[in-house]
């Protein structure tokens, strides 16, 4: 197979997006729109990848970091000068050059592959992608002759009435013999609308010098869609949502509610899950097989393994084992990992703290910095103290031990197997295995004083 290279053009500021972030890196289903450009167009194989880069260049390099080699555009002089600025890299090389934008997150391997090997077999100097637009306003117009032979493309201000009514536009999505590439680039000149040099015209360029320049037309239009402006940003995120949401259904996961299902691009979901509506899977999630993900859950970069219920919960940089459950409005903060078969109930925060395999904590509690054992019950309403205004503590619960309600356990303690803590103890010492914890004010009964409470008279 020829050499292949590829060029990324994501030097543009992005003024229309309205926004400090540079365009490229606002996200698509989870991810920087040049992060998926990079791994899709890593997924063909090429020896060589250049990113162009100019605004916000360090906050690009530091996204790509060393999977692409970078070029800088220090003047924004059109997508022509851009490429140019590759030539260091690339000019003189004998091979095949994608040219691609950095703002086209919908187009997939499988397209580019396509054009690559459309390229290859009609031996042509240049191929472009297009596609169909039922409304090509602001595309570039594929010009053919009258056999069907591309003879140039033409950009939306440049365009007369006759060739705006062209539907087949310019995807902005190139392969080039990389010689006749750089080769055409010395000779674009800024005779246009917007003086710049633009990429476009070095298809004029070649046919003039004889040269064979060829067009593969996408059967999709929307994954060619480039992005601009926050309109555009929002269309490719639902997209991207349906696509992500099909190939997951393919792959045997129930969703209840597509259309309100959420799931970011590199998400893992075993099959037998069921996906509830409004639910979001961010990050770099795993789920299991056999899984119930309850309507309205948010879980980010966690893994969940098999048969595990999560209901109406938030769940952060945390384990669940299998057969746990968690919620309903269960909160898993970073460092959260709960055990085997593990219950989390309703309005349970936990952080940085493990729980044993079959340990139950049911209702309105707190663990922070803390290690509970196995087939340990801890009642309602207990708080693991675990901040004492400037530092972190640690708590240790031994296997077996029962936390009776609305116990406060003051960090650091430890408190042995086989141990139990009276209802309403603060606890501020270690317990032996088999003891049984009070630390709370015995109970004195005033005889007929509810008879001087005005409110109860």
């Amino acid at each position: 197979m020829d050499a292949r290279y590829a060029i990324i053009l994501a030097a543009g500021k992005g003024t229309r997006m309205k926004s400090k972030l540079y365009k490229v890196l606002h996200p698509v289903s989870g991810k920087p729109m040049v992060e998926h450009i990079i791994n899709r167009v890593s997924e063909t194989n090429p020896d060589q990848i250049i990113t162009i880069v100019g605004h916000g260049a360090d906050q690009v390099k530091e996204q790509l970091g060393e999977r692409s080699e970078y070029a800088l555009q220090a003047e924004q002089l059109g997508t022509g000068h851009a490429v140019l600025q590759a030539a260091s890299y690339l000019e003189g090389k004998e091979g095949t050059t994608l040219v691609i934008s950095g703002d086209t997150p919908l187009l997939t391997t499988e397209t580019l592959n396509n054009l690559f090997e459309y390229h290859q077999g009609k031996n042509a100097s240049a191929t472009i992608l297009t596609a169909q637009a039922d409304d090509p306003t602001g595309y570039g117009r594929i010009i053919r002759d009258h056999i069907g032979i591309v003879e140039k493309i033409v950009e939306q201000k440049d365009t007369t009435p006759e060739e705006a009514l062209v539907q087949e536009i310019n995807t902005g999505t190139y392969c080039f013999d990389n010689r006749a590439l750089f080769d055409a680039l010395s000779k674009v000149g800024t005779d246009n609308a917007q003086g710049e040099y633009y990429l476009t015209d070095i298809i004029e360029i070649l046919k003039e010098e004889g040269n064979t320049v060829a067009a593969y037309q996408t059967d999709d239009f929307d994954e060619s869609m480039g992005v601009n402006d926050r309109i555009a940003l929002a269309k490719a995120n639902e997209l991207m949502r349906q696509r992500i949401n099909k190939m997951h259904m393919v792959n045997g996961v129930s969703f209840v509610d597509p259309a309100t299902t959420y799931i970011d691009a590199g998400v893992v979901i075993g099959a037998d899950t069921i996906i509830e509506a409004g639910v979001q899977l961010q990050g770099n999630t795993v789920i299991g097989n056999d899984c119930f993900i309850g309507a309205h859950s948010r879980i980010v970069d966690s893994t969940i393994e098999d048969h595990v219920v999560v209901e109406n919960s938030v769940i952060e940089s945390s384990l669940v084992k299998r057969h746990a459950d968690v919620g309903p409005f269960a909160h898993l903060r970073p460092k959260a990992e709960i055990g085997e078969g593990a219950h989390i109930g309703n309005f349970v925060e936990v952080k940085n703290a493990q729980i044993g395999k079959n340990t139950k904590v049911g209702h309105l509690t707190y663990v922070g910095d803390a290690t509970l054992g196995e087939e340990i019950n801890v009642g309602c309403g207990v708080v693991f103290v675990n901040y004492d205004g400037k530092n972190k503590h640690h708590t240790t619960i031994g296997d077996h031990s029962f936390i009776g309600s609305n116990a406060n356990i003051i960090a650091p303690v430890e408190v042995a197997k086989n141990s139990s803590i009276a209802a309403g103890s603060t606890i501020t010492n270690d317990i032996p295995e088999y003891a049984m914890a009070i630390a709370r004010a015995r109970q004195v009964n005033k005889e007929g004083y509810a008879k001087k409470l005005p409110y109860l008279n």
